[in-house]
């Protein structure tokens, strides 16, 4: 079950791959980490989901990772008369705290919190991005738009707003409930939804404790204009292309796909870059040639993961998908021009010992042509500083915790391995060199590196690096 891919693939679980062989299909096909959208899940369906991915991974005999997705705000105009309403250009609308069912004057805003906020000038989005609207006149209790894109509204339609701070928690009460129950079944990762703010995801970093690691989704143009705190304070992002399409001019989405890419690298935090990737192949068995050239463009600029949502979840073609993800992923990482391209984004390390040693790792392992990296790792923290690197030589992170192996499902580059500490450096020689020989990395008088922290088994405490002979 190596991978010969450095790039990791999250699928998503759906009606489409329920049963535990097709789950674990797709893991052998490709997949390191299983994503469950909460937005479709009970907590049944949850936990379920968990027992089988577990006994998968046990059959297995390699780690996997889980990612639960919380389904954030969903904000959504209210109901019409008649059911729905054709809006033209030029037309005046009105949003209201009126719960009278609506006509093509106006329509009831079940949200209180949005039409405070609201200024003149701001835009209104409906029904994901059909329907533009600018507000020219507002109170507490409405808000007077004009159409500016025109069409059909009809009930309960979605409603984004690009242009204003909401003052309302990422977490709503089916939220809370939902990452309590995720963190209960033993998930490793938990998505926020609808972040605008680095305190967004502060909040669920106290509820979790550190029994999960929290991923923040980027797909409000607020977020993007607090990228760096964001990034501080998340343990991992998503680029979540669909909403951020939805919110901003779509020409600005790739170039903001680079800049969180490149930020997170920065930082050290893994970055997944998700939605539409292969969407043809919800219900064709091959991508469009644009969709290859999408995912290759991700996994050149060193993203972490690759991400499929309804082509692993309600597509006609989970398993193609995976497939064919995994040998873009492939093909691209065997290009010439990948390890250039990675090489020339990178950065000086930070002024830490970890990550000092972490680049020193891959300098002296690329300049001798050493086998693999051996990083021993109890929080995981090592084996993400030196996947910061992005070294050409092979990384694996040896530790006594499923759980960090699992977390490290998802980061780039790294093959996990459970195990008991070393007693001493002799120990660590002979076990790091029997782990490399049994799972395909190095034979015997080949020579790898081996990154530790000395006393062996604090965390965080990485402090000594050492060459050592395959088999000596």
């Amino acid at each position: 079950m190596r991978r010969l891919r450095r790039t990791k693939i999250i699928a998503t679980l759906g009606p489409a791959s329920e049963d535990a062989a097709t789950v674990e299909r797709l893991h052998r096909a490709g997949v390191d980490v299983f994503r469950i959208n909460m937005s479709h899940s009970t907590h049944d369906i949850l936990r379920s989901r968990v027992e089988q991915i577990r006994a998968i991974e046990k059959s297995c005999g390699r780690p996997i990772g889980i990612l639960a997705d919380l389904q954030g705000p969903k904000l959504r105009v209210g109901a019409f008369a008649d059911g729905a309403v054709m809006l033209k250009p030029g037309d005046i609308f009105t949003l209201d705290s009126d719960e009278t069912p609506g006509d093509a004057t106006r329509v009831f805003l079940p949200h209180p919190e949005i039409l405070k906020p609201l200024q003149v000038g701001h835009t209104i989005i409906l029904d994901d991005g059909k329907l533009r609207l600018r507000v020219i006149a507002e109170t507490e209790t409405a808000a007077t738009t004009e159409v500016v894109v025109g069409g059909k509204l009809s009930n309960r339609k979605g409603v984004s707003l690009p242009d204003t701070i909401i003052p309302v928690s990422a977490m709503t009460p089916k939220d809370r409930s939902d990452l309590d129950a995720a963190l209960d079944a033993g998930v490793d990762w938990i998505a926020v939804s609808f972040v605008q703010r680095p305190e967004d995801v502060a909040e669920v970093q106290k509820i979790c404790r550190g029994r999960a690691l929290v991923m923040a989704k980027i797909e409000k143009p607020q977020a993007v204009t607090r990228l760096i705190e964001i990034i501080e304070a998340a343990d991992a992002l998503m680029v979540a292309r669909g909403d951020l399409g939805v919110e901003m001019p779509l020409e600005k989405v790739p170039g903001i796909q680079k800049q969180i890419t490149r930020l997170a690298r920065r930082y050290g935090k893994p970055v997944v870059v998700a939605t539409q990737m292969l969407e043809s192949m919800i219900s064709s068995p091959v991508p469009t040639r644009a969709e290859v050239s999408d995912v290759s463009t991700a996994v050149f600029e060193g993203a972490d993961a690759v991400m499929l949502s309804a082509e692993s979840a309600a597509g006609q073609y989970p398993f193609e998908a995976v497939v064919t993800m995994n040998r873009i992923a492939e093909e691209v990482e065997n290009d010439p021009n990948y390890y250039t391209i990675l090489h020339n984004q990178r950065l000086d390390p930070e002024p830490t010992g970890a990550d000092a040693i972490a680049a020193a790792a891959r300098t002296v392992a690329e300049t001798l042509d050493l086998k693999a990296i051996v990083a021993w790792t109890s929080s995981g923290s090592t084996g993400m500083r030196i996947a910061r690197e992005r070294p050409q030589i092979p990384i694996m992170a040896l530790t006594t915790s499923l759980q960090t192996a699992r977390r490290l499902a998802l980061v780039w580059g790294i093959h996990s391995v459970i195990g008991p500490d070393p007693k001493n450096t002799g120990d660590m020689v002979s076990k790091g060199s029997a782990i490399a020989i049994r799972d395909g990395f190095a034979k015997a008088g080949d020579r790898i590196i081996m990154v530790a922290g000395v006393p062996f088994g604090t965390p965080g405490a990485t402090n000594m690096l050492r060459i050592a002979f395959v088999g000596h």
